[in-house]
């Protein structure tokens, strides 16, 4: 039987250091939502026309995120509510090189703008360092406090013909104290290019497999399975929240 090791395993690799024309630290993001299965067939499709990354002598890495937002959620409900320049920031951890970044995104008229320094490890954000990185960025002092764990495999695709990266999140768990929810059937996959380009042969795919393109957030997700109705608004999420657990559950 088929799995993912064994189709990612006959991709060519390409490895960090040939990645600097691809950082795309500034770009146009678009996510869509599938299962594992699913993922299984596309693979050796999309063999042909892209290259995976190999890390640490996987191409099956894992990662690990701690999101902060305030006392009062504005990260979450400023995009709850479709702000057009809005944030989020968390600390990464890749697992297999044992590296933290402090990561911040921007999304601001449709783009994604991402900075991120080193940091030692997973903390509470208060060495003056991280909180200048924030103050720069936020263009605010805000008192941030972690929020959510969430945990996650990537496989990160590279075009071999144009400047174009696709991530395939897997095995997606959230945790937060004693409360834990697992997506471990669910894919979100994620393209990121320069400007729009729907000829890209994953774009084509999916379109061929009649799943569109769809905004998703997996702080979003992980803060309302997490925290519920009681603590969060988030009536615009509920349709996306039963498709994604639709997806996850179906059989």
């Amino acid at each position: 039987m088929s799995t993912i090791q064994t189709e990612i395993e006959k991709f060519d690799p390409i490895f960090l250091r040939e990645m600097t024309d691809v950082n795309l630290m500034n770009r146009i993001d678009t996510k869509f939502a599938f299962r594992q299965d699913d993922l299984l067939r596309f693979l050796p499709i999309l063999s042909e026309n892209y290259r995976s990354l190999k890390v640490e002598g996987t191409m099956l890495p894992h990662y690990e995120s701690l999101y902060f937002d305030d006392e009062t959620f504005s990260f979450f409900h400023d995009h709850h509510n479709g702000k057009a320049d809005r944030f989020k920031v968390r600390i990464r951890k890749y697992v297999e090189s044992n590296i933290h970044f402090l990561e911040i995104k921007h999304k601001i008229k449709g783009r994604t703008d991402k900075r991120r320094i080193l940091t030692n490890d997973f903390n509470e954000l208060q060495d003056e360092k991280e909180r200048d990185f924030l103050r720069r960025q936020l263009n605010s002092d805000a008192n941030l406090k972690p929020t959510m764990w969430n945990s996650f495999q990537r496989i990160t695709l590279v075009s071999k013909h144009s400047k174009e990266r696709l991530t395939l999140d897997f095995n997606i768990q959230f945790h937060m104290g004693e409360t834990r929810r697992d997506f471990k059937q669910l894919v979100i996959a994620e393209l990121k290019q320069e400007s729009l380009n729907r000829n890209s042969p994953f774009y084509q795919l999916m379109k061929k497999e009649q799943i569109r393109p769809y905004r998703l957030s997996k702080y979003c997700i992980g803060s309302v399975e997490i925290y519920g109705e009681e603590s969060l608004k988030f009536n615009r999420f509920k349709k996306k929240l039963l498709f994604l657990n639709k997806i996850n559950h179906a059989k």
